[in-house]
């Protein structure tokens, strides 16, 4: 199959979340299987940090002039080539030399250059996919534009749209009023893409794809619910016969405690000696007593409402009051890190609080810590609890999205502790059941980690699972 991905960011040329591990991941994936031959290809935004990183890697192959509604503007293409993967870069400084990727005031005006481009560079490379897959709403127009003025013309006859939700709490909603100026649609389009009385490009994008699906089979069923879809649980409802989950994995050759260079120490799940130095050298980090019969519970995330920090702030004293040492790493809402930062400064020895994005601290503490707290409200798959596993350090999670779908109750044999309603007293007694375990019976903590590192949810099974998405999108036996 020819496969090509339209997404707005991809590791390791432009990531600020789950997206764009993602993207890094699942075509390199698709690319190495044995199963059959794809040839796969990935375009995003030549963003200013991706030049300045990657340009000198990267082959100019062409520019033109793109139509953009009433305007003309540049684009250029630039190729770079890995493993077994080309990526596409699309270059205009005007909407892609900043500092930032997301949040000006134009992104609708950006992201549908960006889109439009997607698939004018298509003639030019000579290229016709099989499969378009774009992702969230920064590439919803592709899918759109594609079913709109593109599927007819004989060289994508046999092309299918596929679009995949990663948080649909982000929606592209835009005033009708620029639905011509920006988005080069006309009033006949408006039936597809408003909704509530706004364009709305995610919404655009489930009408009108062959195909959707989001990163878990719970979260694909929580969608049908008002609770968890942000206002569009009646289109998932009506599109559901397009609709299904396929979980997230995660890039087992990056997340490695065999190899990655941020530990204190390498080990694996036959070196607990290895383990227990990461342990200590991390409470000497964070200023904690050594102590290896306490155990370190973290927080990795972004600080905000849906990651169930409001339950953690409920019942805050009462863990505080456990017997344990906690290390706290994220930004996000200042309501939080203001909270965090406040507690942290009356407990010294007790909590530490990292108000910072820190990829290598994140490491050394998925190394040392032994809990993990993932009290989601939502959470379409996550990917800090697979992380979490492969290193040993259990997790607590609500029993939602993705966190239900990769961790089980120890109490049923599985590899974590979870609780299934959305209430901090539920938090507090699972949290204590772990501590209680790592304390009280540690055969038993033995085991739950040798299980929790033996945990396979790396790509290549979840690329097997695409694969076999694509195939039924165009008809063929899986």
């Amino acid at each position: 199959m020819k496969i090509f991905f339209t997404a707005s960011e991809c590791y390791p040329f432009a990531v600020s979340g789950g997206l764009g591990d993602v993207i890094g991941a699942l075509p390199k994936s698709i690319a190495r299987s044995e199963r059959e031959k794809n040839d796969v290809r990935v375009v995003i935004p030549l963003y200013k940090k991706t030049a300045e990183q990657f340009k000198s890697q990267m082959t100019f192959l062409f520019n033109f002039e793109l139509s953009l509604s009433w305007r003309k503007v540049y684009c250029g293409v630039f190729e770079l080539k890995r493993d077994g993967v080309i990526y596409y870069f699309i270059d205009n400084e005007y909407y892609f030399k900043r500092d930032t990727f997301y949040g000006d005031f134009d992104d609708g005006e950006r992201f549908s250059f960006f889109s439009k481009a997607c698939l004018e560079i298509l003639p030019r490379l000579d290229f016709y996919p099989d499969i378009i897959h774009s992702h969230d709403w920064h590439t919803a127009l592709v899918t759109i534009l594609f079913k709109r003025y593109y599927q007819w013309k004989s060289e994508f006859s046999k092309t299918k749209a596929i679009f995949t939700i990663h948080n649909i709490q982000y929606q592209g909603i835009y005033d009708k009023a620029i639905l011509g100026d920006v988005f080069g649609l006309g009033e006949g389009d408006a039936g597809t893409v408003c909704f509530n009385g706004c364009i709305n490009l995610m919404k655009g994008a489930i009408v009108s794809a062959d195909k959707v699906n989001t990163v878990s089979p719970t979260y694909a069923r929580e969608l049908t619910y008002p609770y968890y879809a942000h206002g569009l649980s009646a289109i998932i409802r009506e599109y559901q016969y397009k609709f299904c989950g396929i979980l997230n994995g995660i890039d087992n050759d990056r997340v490695n405690p065999e190899t990655n260079p941020n530990l204190y120490q390498n080990f694996n799940y036959r070196s607990p000696a290895k383990m227990a130095y990461n342990k200590r050298k991390l409470q000497e980090e964070m200023g904690f007593a050594v102590d290896d019969k306490i155990p370190i519970v973290a927080i990795i995330s972004r600080l905000v409402s849906h990651k169930g920090l409001d339950l953690v702030k409920g019942v805050f004293n009462q863990l505080m009051e456990l017997p344990l040492q906690m290390v706290i790493l994220g930004t996000g809402d200042r309501e939080y890190e203001d909270f965090f930062r406040f507690a942290a400064s009356g407990r010294k020895g007790k909590l530490e609080v990292r108000i910072a994005f820190d990829g290598a601290l994140a490491d050394r503490i998925y190394g040392g810590a032994d809990i993990i707290l993932m009290p989601s409200k939502s959470e379409p798959c996550g990917l800090v609890q697979m992380i979490a596993l492969r290193y040993g350090t259990i997790p607590v999670v609500r029993e939602t999205g993705g966190l239900k779908d990769t961790i089980t109750d120890v109490k049923y044999g599985g590899n974590g502790f979870t609780f299934p309603n959305y209430n901090a007293h539920e938090l507090l007694f699972t949290t204590g059941r772990a501590v209680d375990m790592f304390i009280n019976d540690k055969d038993a903590w033995k085991e739950l980690k040798k299980r929790a590192m033996k945990c396979d949810f790396g790509w290549d099974k979840a690329a097997e699972n695409y694969i076999d998405f694509y195939r039924d999108a165009l008809g063929l036996k899986i």
